[in-house]
């Protein structure tokens, strides 16, 4: 029988404890903690909980003796407390007794704007509320919610819909209280919330380019000749904020050796670090033999790196790949220029 190495409670840091307090929780209750952390935070969090391993009663007592000692001098802030008690009676109750309680227990509590509400829904739960709706409420809907979500909305829109939905976010200005009472009175009465005065963000090209990304590559195909025709100028803009490091994957020799004079060294074999090595070849390819044997060298020679590294590596390329295509040294565009969109 493997014999396990005891913890000693008192080497743990206070990601550790935390992890144990969270391992204590219910699954509902610790799912509804994480959903409260940054990405940074769940990350780590989620690594000590794996790398624990056997947990003993004298590692629970000091982390629950810690929590308790650190709490003491804390006290439960008033702030937001009619949102966190209605929370609180929704997960208990359902949705529609928790909105009678509440209008018992706090008459005069505001209820969400409907934006706001939208913010916090599935895509799955946002399609009947746009169902038929025109391209220019969609469009304002859409830049209010996660990227992500937005893509989803989007992709499920009607073919010939989704064209139009991209070009007014692309071109979408102030907004007018007309467009945000319209907006408002559509979701209020789709979702039977009250009225609201959320601000809206403003639109733009790469809001309209990161909705792109995220609904992948056949909405991508879809719309952007449509934009193209709509609006070339525009479809230019959209095109350059699509741009990401894989693009560069389809530049000739040409555009890519004027690329590579203008980027450092370290900060391309830490780009091309993170990729596959049939993927660095197209950057070998605008090399010498003899450069490209020697930034192959100097890959298999830096040893490991974070992705954040790599990241970040490829994004300042990008930048400097989008300067040259500004400037008409280099051309690039979504699936290979403009011959894709005429």
């Amino acid at each position: 029988m493997n014999a396990v190495t005891a913890i000693d409670p008192h080497s743990l840091a206070d990601s550790d404890r935390a992890a144990v307090m969270v391992m204590l929780l219910d699954d509902e209750a610790a799912a509804g903690l994480l959903a409260q952390l940054e990405p940074a935070e769940l990350r780590l969090l989620g690594e000590k909980m794996c790398a624990l391993g056997e947990i003993g009663p004298d590692v629970i007592a000091h982390a629950i003796t810690t929590f308790v000692g650190k709490t003491e001098k804390l006290g439960l802030t008033a702030h937001d407390r009619l949102g966190q008690v209605k929370s609180l009676m929704t997960r208990a109750v359902g949705e529609v007794k928790a909105d009678n309680l509440m209008e018992r227990i706090a008459p005069d509590m505001k209820p969400p704007s409907p934006l706001e509400l939208a913010k916090w829904l599935t895509p799955a739960a946002i399609r009947p509320l746009i169902r038929d709706e025109h391209p220019q409420a969609i469009a304002v809907l859409l830049i209010q919610l996660d990227p992500e979500v937005a893509a989803e909305v989007l992709a499920d829109l009607p073919l010939k819909v989704q064209p139009e939905v991209v070009h007014r976010i692309a071109t979408l200005g102030p907004v007018q209280a007309e467009a945000l009472q319209m907006l408002e009175d559509m979701l209020r009465q789709k979702i039977t919330e009250r009225h609201g005065n959320a601000p809206l963000a403003m639109g733009g090209p790469r809001e309209a380019a990161e909705l792109i990304n995220g609904a992948g590559k056949a909405v991508e195909k879809r719309v952007m000749p449509e934009i193209n025709r709509m609006d070339k100028a525009l479809a230019k803009e959209i095109e350059s904020e699509m741009f990401k490091f894989e693009h560069l994957f389809v530049l000739d020799p040409q555009s890519m050796g004027a690329l590579l004079r203008d980027v450092e060294s370290d900060l391309l074999i830490d780009a091309l670090k993170g990729i596959e090595e049939d993927q660095r070849n197209v950057f070998f390819r605008a090399m010498s033999s003899r450069a490209a044997d020697g930034v192959k060298d100097e890959i298999s020679a830096r040893g490991r790196l974070k992705m954040a590294e790599v990241i970040a590596a490829q994004k300042a390329i990008v930048a400097v790949a989008r300067k040259l295509a500004a400037e008409g040294t280099i051309v690039f565009g979504s699936g290979g220029g403009d011959d894709e969109y005429v």
